[in-house]
């Protein structure tokens, strides 16, 4: 969020292992959700004149001086979320209370205008995406061991915050295969997973639906504490390239409820 600190802040290994924990810094339900489904990112009820969608904030890094511009845009009819990278990272986000129990499954859709050459979901100098999304989980002390814990005190004190215990990012990869499970270059308490990639879906809207539930069980080995929060991101800063995606409307929702 806006003004949020990255404890030890000082290359880029520290913003990619750190993201997760400046994401989300309270956590609330909106409120007069529809029955069935959690209208997360409920980007299409905004207008364009307005800066950002409600309940979401820019997330910043201080040592990254070039910022993702998210703006909101009229595409085919729909309010949505342009994001433009030129060698630039930021990211986009709010907190949100969502139990993968009740609601396991989570909807979007996005479009990118191009894949990044030296795009690399296996190397840090490679570990940018033309678009991803975030789901943050919050620190369960019941589950965590002593190192954990530990880790996650320390954290919280430079913070003055709590911060969350891991995260899984759907990334729209430029040539890993689609899906490819791997742990993020720069830290293991962030798997992601490979839902698109390379040039074959270019410049379309693409509809995706996983189940968050699921995939952090296939993850981590082990169900899912609370979802805590959620984020969009465009960044280019390592690859030192050019990208620009659409984000549109995210819903959680029951195993079986469907957007309609």
């Amino acid at each position: 969020m806006t003004g949020c600190l990255l404890p030890g802040k000082r290359t880029n290994r520290d913003r990619r292992m750190l993201l997760p924990v400046c994401l989300l810094t309270a956590s609330w339900l909106t409120p007069a959700q529809p029955p069935g489904r959690i209208e997360a990112g409920l980007f299409s009820s905004s207008r364009v004149n307005e800066i950002l969608p409600a309940d979401w904030h820019p997330q910043t890094f201080s040592r990254i001086k070039r910022h993702t511009d998210y703006s909101l845009v009229k595409e085919d009819d729909s309010v949505v979320v342009k994001a433009v990278s030129h060698q630039s990272a930021s990211a986009l986000a709010r907190s949100i209370s969502v139990s993968s129990m009740e609601y396991p499954v989570i909807q979007w859709r996005w479009k990118v205008n191009n894949v990044l050459q030296k795009g690399d979901v296996t190397s840090k100098d490679g570990d940018d995406y033309p678009a991803r999304i975030y789901i943050t989980f919050a620190f369960d002390p019941e589950r965590a061991g002593y190192l954990e814990t530990l880790k996650h005190r320390t954290a919280r004190l430079m913070q003055g915050q709590d911060v969350p215990y891991r995260a899984i990012s759907y990334i729209w990869g430029s040539n890993a295969p689609v899906g490819t499970m791997i742990a993020n270059p720069y830290t293991d308490s962030v798997m992601m997973f490979v839902v698109e990639s390379g040039k074959e879906n270019l410049q379309q809207w693409v509809t995706e639906k996983r189940n968050v539930r699921e995939d952090y069980k296939k993850a981590f080995g082990e169900e899912p504490t609370m979802i805590s929060g959620l984020a969009i991101m465009t960044d280019t800063d390592n690859t030192g390239e050019s990208a620009i995606a659409w984000y549109g409307d995210i819903v959680f929702t029951g195993k079986r409820k469907t957007i309609d």
